[in-house]
């Protein structure tokens, strides 16, 4: 992987986001890094540039797939927690439908847009952030019922992408990064920066790589 590679990273403007952004750029790709507001974005220093996109308007989708035609590697990180402390019984449905819109329909539509120039090219990499709170394996979370429900459907996602671009050099993937120092999980002990290597990994796989996984720290872990 080198700078012939063009990444676009979703929610890129805080925290894990903006650690994928700078870990790729790191490893030398060519970076875009989106943000629904991009009028006071920070500097990620070389191999970034910034693009407005809000994952939830069809329109600025369209608009940044139409200009950002050499996109080859798709990181959707773009996610809300809205529904923390809540329980499945009373939980608003408005705040379910506000994090299915981001969470689920987001990374739908910018894949939508992005992945089948990849498909007529013959290579690229799609990696969906998402989280154990959304695996039937380790048990579904009650405490965020609208998020833990839409990282389960992350995860169908992906799995129904990955059979879709089969045998195309389309690679897609959703990567659990476990419980990260952000802005939604504040006392999490591991770092960003540390759970962003796990995702550019993922990003950055060999042609022989995984797809239709869900991976952790490297490792095919069950959904």
């Amino acid at each position: 992987m080198n700078a012939h590679h063009t990444a676009l990273v979703t929610g890129a403007n805080r925290g894990l986001g903006r650690a994928v952004a700078t870990e790729l750029a790191r490893r030398g790709l060519r970076v875009i890094a989106t943000a629904r507001d991009t009028t006071t974005t920070p500097d990620l220093g070389p191999g970034v540039v910034w693009h407005q996109l809000d994952v939830t308007d069809p329109e600025s989708v369209r608009q940044a797939a139409s200009a950002l035609s050499e996109v080859d590697t798709l990181v959707c990180n773009a996610g809300v927690l809205l529904d923390g402390g809540r329980d499945p019984l009373t939980v608003p449905l408005d705040l379910v439908e506000r994090t299915l819109e981001v969470n689920v329909l987001g990374g739908w539509r910018v894949a939508q847009a992005f992945v089948p120039p990849m498909v007529r090219r013959g290579w690229g990499r799609v990696v969906f952030v998402s989280s154990a709170t959304g695996s039937f394996t380790v048990g579904l979370w009650p405490g965020a019922p609208g998020y833990s429900l839409s990282k389960t459907a992350v995860n169908g996602l992906t799995t129904l992408l990955a059979t879709q671009t089969a045998d195309t050099g389309v690679l897609v993937n959703a990567v659990n990064p476990g419980p990260t120092r952000t802005r939604m999980v504040p006392n999490a002990e591991r770092t960003a920066a540390e759970a962003a290597v796990d995702i550019a990994d993922a990003a950055t796989l060999p042609d022989d790589g995984p797809t239709g996984t869900f991976l952790r720290r490297g490792e095919r872990i069950a959904w």
